[in-house]
């Protein structure tokens, strides 16, 4: 059964969030990062080098952990336009979402909305947390299979 403190799935979505793949050792409970190389292309793999070695060199002693997708992440931004009750802010980002570049359009409203920019990021936590930690119960019932 693996078992992750909150403060690690926390850790986790912080990694995500910047783009990384994120590993955990449930054993040692370290966490092991490095850039999405296929995604992210200015990344260079050597200053990750180290990491990826001992990922590679152990693949049974971690859990690897992905950033959301784009479906994913764009439900999410419409997930987030649902709950919130102010119309016009609400009608800006639905807007937003329809025009072409919806992340950058949504973040530029979202930047300039004043209080819902926290409620966002509160949100997105939230809601990326839920994720990680869906993954999880995934891997334990697959366990218990």
């Amino acid at each position: 059964m693996i078992k992750i403190t909150d403060k690690k799935i926390n850790e986790i979505y912080q990694d995500l969030d910047c783009g990384m793949i994120c590993y955990y050792n449930p054993l040692t409970e370290e966490i092991k990062s490095h850039p999405d190389f296929d995604s992210q292309m200015y990344a260079e793999e050597e200053m990750w080098e180290d990491i990826i070695n001992e990922i590679d060199a152990n693949p049974d002693k971690y859990i690897r952990f992905e950033p959301m997708s784009t479906n994913e992440f764009f439900r999410m931004m419409e997930g987030f336009i649902d709950s919130i009750d102010n119309l016009r802010l609400k009608e800006r980002l639905i807007n937003a979402l329809n025009k072409p570049k919806p992340f950058r359009n949504f973040k530029y409203e979202i930047d300039n909305s004043g209080e819902y920019r926290q409620r966002w990021f509160d949100y997105k936590e939230q809601k990326y947390c839920e994720l990680i930690k869906d993954q999880i119960d995934a891997l334990n019932f697959n366990e218990d299979q």
